[in-house]
């Protein structure tokens, strides 16, 4: 089987929340048939602190499948899911995570709570990291240099 990436989709998802002033992250949800559902970060335009691009891609693709569950499934995101998204990405049964960035400071998958580790945690996916992390990494410097 032939590996094939899908982070520009995320990519594309994280430059258009940066566009709405929302700090670009992105995530797409792929399955056997391809994306499946893709989301940007939306917190500050929902007014919703949950509205992170994965949760908000989780509550896409389980909408369009009709179930809560997303057995065999893979996310894509440009940055390292926080522990709040790590916990979704959990309780949905992600079966691979790919990202991007890593998150010194909010990531909750390798730094941090590393929430896939924890005897609590029910499901862990297969985690692949570094995945176009300069592209990711730029995004969010450019993004929060302009802030400044």
């Amino acid at each position: 089987m032939d590996f094939r990436s899908y982070m520009d989709v995320a990519l594309t998802e994280a430059r258009a929340a940066a566009a709405r002033g929302e700090v670009p992250v992105g995530a797409a949800i792929v399955g056997p048939a391809g994306v499946l559902a893709q989301a940007g970060n939306r917190t500050r335009e929902l007014n919703d602190p949950t509205a992170h691009a994965e949760v908000l891609a989780i509550r896409a693709a389980c909408a369009a499948l009709g179930q809560e569950r997303l057995t065999g499934y893979d996310l894509y995101v440009t940055l390292e899911p926080c522990p709040m998204c790590a916990a979704a990405i959990s309780n949905a049964r992600i079966a691979r995570l790919y990202y991007g960035a890593a998150d010194p400071k909010s990531g909750g998958v390798a730094q941090g709570p590393r929430v896939f580790s924890h005897a609590q945690c029910h499901h862990a996916p297969e985690v692949y990291d570094g995945i176009a992390a300069q592209a990711s990494e730029r995004l969010l410097k450019d993004f929060f240099a302009a802030k400044r």
